[in-house]
């Protein structure tokens, strides 16, 4: 590391510099085996604010023209919570005894291909396996589930917080 001695001159120098607007790289670059940083130090330490100011910094800036754009906000009713999952809680939902034993009958099972919208979509089983079906029972008016199913994917909130993640 190179110690910098500031002499009178060398100081003299730099406020000179510095109030002509120089930049501190120039003035290191003027006075010579100094760096930039040293500069720095030295005008914090002098207390040195005052510069003259360049001339292109004098002139304001013209901005660029922005073409305007035209924003429509529309208002949107506050709401909080998954409001996705809320028609579901709305619907009043009949017990379906084949599904609530989570039995489902051979002639009621589905594959991909057989889905609609009339039919659920709950997957039961190993996707990999030759065994995999779809529920296929009758789902719930704007749903993808039948009543069962709509009771275990659609859940509220405060349910899921109380159960712990090991019963889940």
């Amino acid at each position: 590391m190179t110690v910098i001695t500031w002499t009178d001159d060398r100081v003299e120098q730099l406020k000179k510099l510095w109030e002509a607007g120089l930049s501190a790289s120039q003035i290191a670059a003027e006075l010579g085996n100094v760096t930039r940083n040293a500069v720095i130090g030295k005008v914090h330490r002098l207390g040195l604010s005052g510069r003259a100011k360049s001339p292109s910094s004098t002139v304001p800036r013209t901005r660029k023209a922005r073409p305007a754009q035209h924003m429509v906000r529309v208002s949107r009713p506050v709401s909080r919570g998954n409001t996705a999952l809320a028609q579901a809680f709305e619907v009043e939902i009949e017990a379906d005894p084949i599904a609530y034993d989570n039995v489902v009958p051979m002639s009621q099972r589905r594959s991909l291909l057989e889905l609609s919208e009339a039919t659920c979509h709950w997957p039961v089983g190993d996707p990999a396996s030759p065994e995999f079906f779809f529920c296929g029972g009758k789902a719930l008016t704007g749903l993808p589930y039948c009543a069962h199913h709509s009771r275990i994917a659609y859940q509220p909130a405060a349910d899921r917080r109380r159960q712990s993640p090991k019963t889940r």
